[in-house]
C-alpha cells in the first residue's frame, strides 16, 4: 500500500495560503516600487523646474516659487506613502515567513510519517520474510524427516531380509 499523508489536505491548504500571501507580498513590493519611481519622477521635475527657473523671467519667480512648493509638498506625501507602503511591505513579509513556517512543519512532519511508513513497511516484509523461511526450514525438515524414515523402513526391509535369509 503506498505512503498515504494523513494532513495532506492541511499541507496544501497551507501552500495554497502560502501562495496568495506571497502574491500579497508581491503586490506590496510593485507598489514600493511605484512610488519610488513617482518620488524619482518628483526629483526630476523639481531639478527641471529650478533649471527653468534660472532661465525665466524674474516675473515668473513667484509662479515658479508657489509650483515648487507643491512639488516640494508632493515629495514629503509621497516619501510619507513610501514609508507606509514600506511598513505594510514588511506586515505582509511577516505574514508569508509564518506560513512558510507552518508549511516547513507539515513538510517535517510529512518527512517523519513517510520514514516511519518504510521502516514499518520493511519490518513488515522482514517479517512475512522471516515466516516464509521459518516455512521453507519446517517444509526441508518435514522432507528430510520423511526421507530419514524411508531410508530406516529401506534398511529394515533388508535387515529382515537378511535375516530370513539365514
Amino acid at each position: 500500500m503506498p505512503f498515504r499523508y494523513r494532513l495532506q489536505k492541511i499541507l496544501e491548504f497551507r501552500i495554497r495560503k502560502k501562495e496568495e500571501q506571497l502574491q500579497e507580498v508581491r503586490k506590496a513590493q510593485s507598489l514600493v516600487v511605484k512610488i519610488e519611481g513617482l518620488i524619482d519622477r518628483n526629483n526630476k521635475e523639481i531639478a527641471q523646474t529650478r533649471i527653468n527657473m534660472k532661465q525665466a523671467d524674474f516675473t515668473m519667480y513667484e509662479a515658479y516659487d508657489n509650483f515648487l512648493k507643491h512639488l516640494y509638498i508632493k515629495g514629503e506625501n509621497l516619501e510619507t506613502d513610501r514609508q507606509n507602503a514600506l511598513e505594510a511591505l514588511e506586515v505582509e513579509k511577516d505574514k508569508l515567513r509564518k506560513l512558510e513556517q507552518a508549511v516547513k512543519v507539515l513538510e517535517k512532519h510529512k518527512e517523519r510519517a513517510r520514514e516511519i511508513y518504510l521502516e514499518e513497511e520493511k519490518a513488515d516484509e522482514l517479517k512475512r520474510l522471516s515466516e516464509v523461511a521459518v516455512q521453507r526450514h519446517f517444509a526441508k525438515t518435514r522432507d528430510s524427516q520423511e526421507e530419514e524414515e524411508k531410508i530406516l523402513e529401506q534398511l529394515r526391509q533388508i535387515e529382515g531380509d537378511y535375516f530370513n535369509e539365514y
